[in-house]
């Protein structure tokens, strides 16, 4: 493998040329990424009902086309899973991403073409490289091997020539063969589907190689890392791969971990955060000291931002990257080189640059509290608990929250389960803190919490260990890309980790 790694290091330096292009010119690369796609889509079925054929603007496209969600496009992906060709874009469907749905029990297959492997997937992979050698060019990064903790790779079959997946087991089948060169474990075990045997597994085989880098969930990674801990008796993970300088994460936000992450990891690691859904690689973290991800602009998607309150009206408006603001909450609506149209991803984002145009995630459109009017989203928490802790000396696993609604008895309030490695020693004043923390960053809350009138305190519950775990076990959900709802307007979630907790 070393004997590629020079060549592979500077190919992934060289490529940083294409990133200037479209760091230069934003919204033309956009315009040029729509057309690309329209082109396209004209030979569809989809392209056919929305007259492609005479759309030569975005203004055309947007009035022409409406907003959709999944459940808007699945005849369309059903037409497509029965074997039907030209549906929604214009090459053969192969391959199908099974993504189960966060806030439902349903599952979501979303269509995979070559074109969005190769120009959206596998670029944006490749661009995380680019994007981190131009940043720290003196790495030594693929002189070791990554290790991937993805989800389940098994694959299975719909029709002849179609397959379904998670998107790791799509991305796996279609991976040229230097990437398996670069990467750790070996397929045996990149394979298997029972997540406690798979930690187990990964653990013991990789315990002993040349280790440089880990892309993962920050929840699974961490069981991952303290297993190897255990095994290996070592203080951190710099002590057993001493060549450990990249922790690439995304999935879920990253600031609760980042304190536990530093401490088990060891000292001079960098740390890079991803954008990267089934639906498609939107952004990668360019400047590894500061926060936000770079969009990206050129990767066979085009994107408009949905103003969080225009959710639910009947033609939402969404703008374009011209009249976007800083600090503000947007929902993305992609359309892109997978065939999917005008579509509501679901995630929230905000800028936190313009120049060039940097996002991070705040939340999702369906996970937050407003019960009240307090408006509170995963941003907020994340932040609140990730400071609570740190004053406290604790670190979190898994957290959930949702209202307890105003009744005769009083006020409302909102319930948290939380799942602590070592609980708090005084679990009143982790409330009164993290109660505290949350007004700071959210002034509705703050306003809602005045006196008690409409919002009482927090009550929190520390949770016994593992009941996280066992809820996802119990919907299906255990692996890699599943991840647990931190918010929700309704209880259901709550109530049901709840009970796993007084049961168990």
């Amino acid at each position: 493998m070393k004997i590629f790694s020079p060549a592979l290091s500077r190919l992934a330096r060289l490529r940083y040329w294409r990133i200037e292009h479209w760091l230069a010119s934003p919204e033309a690369a956009q315009r040029e990424v729509l057309q690309d796609l329209i082109t396209h889509g004209q030979y569809t079925q989809f392209g056919r009902k929305y007259q492609f054929a005479d759309t030569f603007s975005i203004r055309k496209f947007k009035e022409t086309v409406p907003i959709h969600e999944y459940e808007d496009l699945k005849p369309y992906i059903d037409q497509i899973m029965a074997g039907e060709e030209s549906v929604l874009w214009n090459t053969p469907v192969e391959w199908f991403a099974k993504s189960s749905g966060t806030t439902n029990d349903k599952s979501k297959f979303i269509p995979i073409t070559k074109e969005s492997i190769q120009d959206n997937h596998f670029q944006g992979a490749k661009d995380v490289l680019t994007i981190y050698y131009n940043a720290l060019p003196d790495s030594d990064l693929l002189t070791g091997k990554g290790l991937v903790i993805g989800g389940s790779h098994q694959v299975h079959p719909i029709k002849d020539d179609i397959q379904y997946g998670d998107l790791s087991a799509v991305l796996l089948q279609n991976s040229p063969f230097w990437a398996n060169l670069i990467r750790t474990p070996e397929l045996s075990i990149a394979l298997m589907d029972e997540w406690e045997e798979k930690i187990e597994s990964l653990a013991q085989s990789t315990i002993n190689e040349d280790v440089s880098s880990i892309a993962g969930v920050p929840t699974w990674t961490l069981v991952l890392l303290k297993r190897i801990l255990e095994i290996s008796g070592k203080k951190n993970i710099k002590e057993v791969w001493p060549n450990f300088e990249l922790y690439i994460h995304g999935g879920v936000s990253f600031t609760p971990y980042k304190e536990q992450f530093k401490k088990i990891i060891g000292p001079n690691c960098n740390y890079i955060e991803i954008y990267n859904a089934s639906e498609g690689f939107f952004a990668a973290q360019d400047r590894v000291k500061e926060e936000g991800m770079l969009l990206y602009l050129n990767h066979g998607i085009f994107y408009e931002f949905m103003p969080s309150e225009e959710y639910g009206k009947p033609v939402p408006k969404t703008i374009g990257l011209n009249k976007v603001e800083l600090g503000k909450n947007y929902a993305i609506v992609i359309s892109t080189n997978g065939g999917l149209w005008r579509y509501l991803v679901g995630d929230t984002i905000q800028f936190t640059s313009l120049t060039p145009f940097r996002i991070k995630v705040s939340g999702r459109l369906k996970q937050y509290i407003n019960a009240f009017g307090e408006e509170v989203i995963a941003d907020n928490t994340d932040q609140a608990l990730s400071k609570t802790c740190m004053e406290f000396g604790v670190n979190l696993r898994e957290y959930t929250a949702a209202p307890i609604y105003m009744s005769d008895k009083g006020a409302g309030a909102h319930e948290w389960l939380i799942e602590f490695d070592e609980n708090p020693k005084d679990m009143n004043a982790f409330t009164i803190s993290l109660d505290k923390n949350l007004q700071a960053l959210n002034s509705d809350y703050e306003a809602k919490r005045h006196k008690s009138i409409a919002l009482d305190m927090p009550i929190i519950t520390a949770v016994k260990k593992g009941c996280f775990h066992e809820w996802l076990k119990q919907k299906g959900k255990l692996g890699g890309q599943h991840k647990v709802p931190r918010l929700s307007n309704e209880r259901k979630l709550l109530e049901e980790v709840k009970h796993i907790h007084l049961e168990s």
